[in-house]
């Protein structure tokens, strides 16, 4: 049976440190209701002695009903000169009503003489008094020994009495933590095998990716004893961020027979990972491991045709395992076999001799010569294929549109869009403001199209991107555009290329609402009830 290692996730306390990164309290249920289904087994809420936020996410996340983990705050040891039951931090732990403290205390004597500006000894005596009163409470306490590894290899004896006394105060788990970042795995694994030789309770390992190897330290760690693993969804985290639980998991249960969560759980680590960046509103790069869109995307011909007859010959797993999918990218480096896997996933039979597949290898020749990138819009390709095939359904045909901007003298710019459409064979229009003409448009396009297609309601614009192609014609020359769009669950990709920024956005842009509208039910609007929508009956 694979040895069992308990998740701790920081990503609603050290993740959001990082830059750019901003949780509001009902972000932060959010993602502790998905950490919760993930099946982590702690989820570090926050500081509540450093501010209100925290504290309202501490009384409120009862609400939530958890199934798999424990709500745990975060905390400092005890002030040097005061006594545990008078400091402030210590108490709000126990004011918030979780069950579970994690605390910090100084392991390395540089800091404790620079840092904190006292003795060692009464630093000693701050961790052991601190483990001990949250420890009297009733509440399970992981002391988080802040920078051991750094102090470890400056002053070993110190470092390890620094462990030892939370260890005798009471503590559940002592988590070795490389603060700075600055370990390496070959470091990592010979100080965690030294650590457990002095302790005899459980320690777990918490490391940081300033020098890129986090998810490798926390790997060597665990392969050297440790049975917790603290980190963040996708990374996130102060500086270069923390150790990437996206990678840790699979890596440790796939690779390394160690059991962390159920299979079934596993298989939402994509959307998860997702989800969390969505909330955080940051970019999921898409060269991730595991869970990015391209992890597992092939580009090369000969690569598809051998993935083809065995996708094992260039994925290290199946996919599916992490709730990821197989991707075939189409572009001037792909051969046929990438045509024919694209047209299989569809159900279409892709045969070179057909006429429909002639014409369609030409198109896309001939749309790549004039600036179009299929590798980076799956979904475009998508459309693509599904229109050579007859094998797509008319969402919407575009009558016209108009884009007013207006500049006035100390006042901001104010764009406007006005969009008609001929949907189920009648003219709907309607009118939308924006911060900018592509988000009017899109406002606006939505207004027409939620009548009749409410799971639209569910759909964003997550990315936007414009490169000039022609630089040498200067603003005269043409622009391909990319769309991202997501809906929690999925995200999808779509172009467009025109010497006309505006005209390359409504093609990107309808291409990405007619992808996510593929299977969607229609709702029939009756006429009467469609000019009550658009506010054409007097009552």
């Amino acid at each position: 049976m694979a040895n069992f290692v308990k998740i701790f996730d920081t990503t609603l306390r050290d993740g959001t440190q990082g830059e750019g990164i901003s949780l509001s309290v009902e972000d932060k249920m959010k993602i502790a209701r998905k950490l919760d289904s993930l099946g982590v087994h702690y989820i570090e809420g926050g500081w509540p002695g450093s501010n209100n936020k925290d504290i309202e996410f501490f009384m409120r996340v009862h609400e939530l009903e958890l199934k798999n983990a424990k709500i745990t705050a975060f905390g400092s040891t005890r002030r040097k000169g005061i006594l545990p039951e008078d400091d402030v931090n210590l108490n709000r732990i126990l004011e918030v009503g979780v069950p579970v403290a994690t605390i910090f205390g100084k392991s390395w004597d540089f800091h404790v003489h620079h840092a904190i500006q006292t003795t060692l000894e009464e630093n000693l005596a701050m961790i052991y008094d601190s483990v001990h009163y949250l420890k009297s409470k009733g509440l399970e306490v992981i002391y988080d020994a802040e920078h051991f590894f750094d102090g470890y290899k400056n002053n070993t004896e110190y470092a390890l009495q620094t462990i030892k006394q939370a260890e005798k105060a009471g503590a559940d788990w002592i988590v070795l933590c490389d603060t700075n970042g600055g370990s390496l795995p070959h470091e990592v694994t010979e100080i965690v095998t030294e650590v457990r030789k002095a302790l005899s309770i459980p320690i777990g390992i918490h490391a940081h990716n300033d020098c890129e190897v986090g998810v490798a330290n926390s790997l060597a760690a665990v392969m050297a004893g440790a049975t917790q693993v603290q980190g963040t969804i996708n990374g996130f985290g102060e500086r270069c961020g923390n150790a990437n639980l996206c990678s840790i998991i699979p890596n440790l249960q796939l690779k390394l027979n160690y059991s962390c969560i159920s299979s079934s759980q596993l298989e939402s680590l994509t959307s998860v990972a997702k989800y969390v960046s969505e909330i955080a509103n940051m970019h999921l790069p898409v060269n991730q491991a595991y869970i990015g869109s391209a992890a597992f995307a092939h580009k090369g011909g000969i690569h598809v045709s051998a993935i083809m007859r065995n996708a094992s010959t260039y994925e290290h797993i199946t996919p599916e395992l992490v709730g990821n999918k197989q991707r075939v990218l189409v572009s001037e480096l792909a051969g046929q076999s990438n045509l024919v896997f694209k047209a299989q996933e569809l159900g279409i039979d892709f045969n070179s001799s057909n006429q429909e597949s002639r014409q369609l290898i030409e198109q896309i020749k001939e749309m790549e010569h004039q600036g179009y990138q299929f590798e980076g819009a799956d979904a475009s390709l998508e459309l693509l294929i599904r229109d050579a095939y007859g094998n797509s359904e008319e969402v919407f045909v575009l009558e016209s549109f108009k884009i007013m901007v207006v500049k006035t003298i100390n006042q901001p710019v104010v764009t406007e869009a006005i969009v008609k459409l001929k949907v189920n064979g009648e003219s709907v229009y309607n009118a939308a403001e924006g911060n900018g003409p592509v988000n009017a448009l899109d406002n606006a396009l939505r207004k027409c199209l939620l009548q009749y297609y409410p799971a639209l309601e569910n759909i964003h614009l997550s990315d936007y991107k414009v490169r000039v192609l022609d630089e040498k014609d200067n603003t005269a020359g043409k622009v391909r555009v990319l769309i991202e769009s997501s809906d929690f669950d999925n995200t999808w990709s779509t172009i467009g290329v025109s010497a006309n920024i505006i005209e390359a956005s409504w093609q990107a842009l309808t291409d990405s609402i007619r992808y996510a509208l593929i299977g969607k039910p229609r709702t029939q609007v009756q006429p009467e009830e469609q000019k009550e929508r658009l506010g054409l009956v007097n009552h």
